[in-house]
């Protein structure tokens, strides 16, 4: 009896102190906790360093699909995703926002370093070659479809816009929806900064 007793007890304390300390985390966006989507992933950035997710363990990573010639979803997410980081003050250096370009074929690493740091000086553009581009967008369950188009460009990406997150871990977090707003963004990425 004295041993169920103590047992309970000991529950009890540890179970309260864990609450106590690790409150329930109630985000805007979608949690994918334990989602089979992504994995690590090897790309050059727009510095010429090749980059994977695991470089930026300690971090909360926040991984945007996109590209340069986007006219609304792709500068809107980014300027977002930049206030979102301006709203959580000094704790935004524990975060960093990865953009992968799903338009290799016009991103250059040139293109890349004037698009990206002009959102934020610390974000990453990274750039596989097509192959490459499309394996990590499959593993993150990424559309992307090229329409021709009379622009200057020549074509469009019709693509998904939503951004996904991981925490310090690297376990991927939460999905956030195109539009979601920095305000909110700041809240989620700063749940799982605590």
């Amino acid at each position: 009896m004295r041993k169920f007793i103590l047992f309970v007890l000991l529950f009890c304390i540890l179970g309260c102190s864990e609450k106590q300390g690790n409150p329930e985390l109630k985000f805007v966006g979608t949690d994918v906790t334990g989602a089979k989507i992504g994995g690590d992933f090897s790309l050059p950035d727009h510095n010429g360093k090749v980059r994977s997710l695991a470089d930026f363990r300690g971090k909360v990573v926040v991984l945007f699909f996109g590209y340069t010639h986007c006219p609304d979803a792709c500068p809107t997410t980014m300027a977002d995703l930049a206030k979102a980081l301006r709203l959580l003050g000094a704790r935004g250096k524990d975060v960093q926002v990865q953009f992968i370009t799903l338009d290799p074929e016009r991103d250059s690493t040139e293109v890349l370093k004037k698009y990206v740091p002009s959102f934020n000086p610390d974000f990453l553009g990274l750039r596989g070659d097509a192959e490459a581009t499309k394996k990590t967008a499959q593993a993150f369950k990424v559309f992307y479809s090229k329409q021709e188009s009379a622009s200057k460009g020549g074509y469009t990406l019709d693509h998904s816009a939503g951004v996904y997150v991981f925490d310090r871990d690297g376990n991927l977090r939460l999905f956030l929806n195109h539009g979601q707003s920095a305000k909110d963004i700041a809240h989620d990425i700063g749940l799982l900064l605590q």
